[in-house]
């Protein structure tokens, strides 16, 4: 299957059951063929959990969701080696982490001793338990959910768990007309369930290997260069984009390239993606933020008013 109808089949499924998310459902989905996982963080009650659900159940492939909580250990997620007494020996018991997408549900609820247990996994795809490396199934993709404004009981993300994530979105409320359709749908029945796959994990894996050979000129190049530059020199941001960030935003732009049906990256490819891609990479100055609605995706548009657009 072509990336581009890949990509429209499965935004018009998840459309299905998740209503006036057209870009966050678009951005979700360049997430997944870039090889990369999805925060999504936003207030309760947006559909965070069903956007998870809505992009696992359109890939026939398998699917586990973890509900984080305070007292999860690490081997709740990993796995565990038990002692099989018929066998007379210690077997592996694979823990959720081994699906091709995993919903980590209130990633922020769990314990960061927990929370670490998903770098390896994410950033490797692989797990180490008791000295014992197992790899992981492609396609691997993570998406967390998160709630930013209840902080009783909750542990933050640290900067090196965020990094992990290619993209942070945020829902938000839908429109009126997309509210509306949600009401009238959902009241006589609940289409999650009758949702079916439209694609294979293996047309996953072959989309995931051909956006890599979309087209990425020096111009683009020096450009996400530029703005990674910015960020690390501008007087609002403490800490900037890292090389990992640069890396994941050309990784990105050329999968909505080839999502738009383009075999090169443009500078509104770049665009599009910068504040998705890095704004949970860079740490403002708290006196800025307040000047600036209190949002790192607004410093990193600010940062791209500051860069020069090339032409590609």
């Amino acid at each position: 299957m072509e990336t581009e109808k890949l990509g429209k089949a499965l935004c018009e499924n998840i459309g299905k059951v998740v209503f006036s998310q057209e870009k966050t459902i678009m951005l979700a989905v360049t997430a997944l063929l870039s090889g990369g996982h999805v925060l999504l963080n936003d207030i309760p009650g947006t559909g965070k959990t069903m956007l998870a659900r809505a992009l696992a159940a359109s890939v026939d492939g398998t699917c586990k969701r973890i509900q984080l909580t305070p007292d999860l250990l690490p081997s709740d997620i990993t796995g565990i080696n038990f002692y099989n007494r018929k066998e007379n020996e210690f077997v592996f018991r694979p823990g959720p982490i081994f699906s091709n997408i995993v919903i980590a549900d209130e990633i922020n609820r769990t314990t960061p001793r927990t929370q670490s247990a998903l770098l390896e996994c994410m950033n490797e795809r692989q797990v180490t338990v008791d000295g014992t490396t197992y790899p992981l199934e492609e396609p691997f993709m993570v998406i967390a959910t998160s709630n930013p404004i209840e902080q009783q009981g909750t542990f933050p993300l640290p900067e090196a768990q965020l990094d992990r994530f290619l993209m942070r979105l945020t829902p938000g409320y839908p429109e009126y007309a997309g509210e509306k359709k949600m009401l009238d749908i959902y009241r006589e029945q609940t289409p999650l369930s009758d949702l079916n796959p439209v694609c294979t994990k293996e047309d996953i894996v072959l989309a995931s290997a051909e956006v890599r050979k979309i087209k990425v000129s020096d111009e683009i190049s020096d450009y996400i260069l530029r703005i990674a530059a910015e960020t690390r020199s501008n007087e609002r941001i403490r800490l900037g984009v890292s090389p990992r960030g640069c890396l994941a935003l050309m990784r990105a732009s050329q999968t909505l390239a080839a999502l738009m049906g383009r075999g090169y990256v443009l500078p509104e490819d770049v665009q599009e993606l910068a504040a998705p891609v890095l704004a949970h990479r860079i740490i403002p100055r708290s006196n800025s933020t307040l000047k600036l609605g209190n949002s790192a995706e607004a410093l990193i548009e600010t940062v791209l008013t500051s860069v020069p657009v090339v032409k590609a």
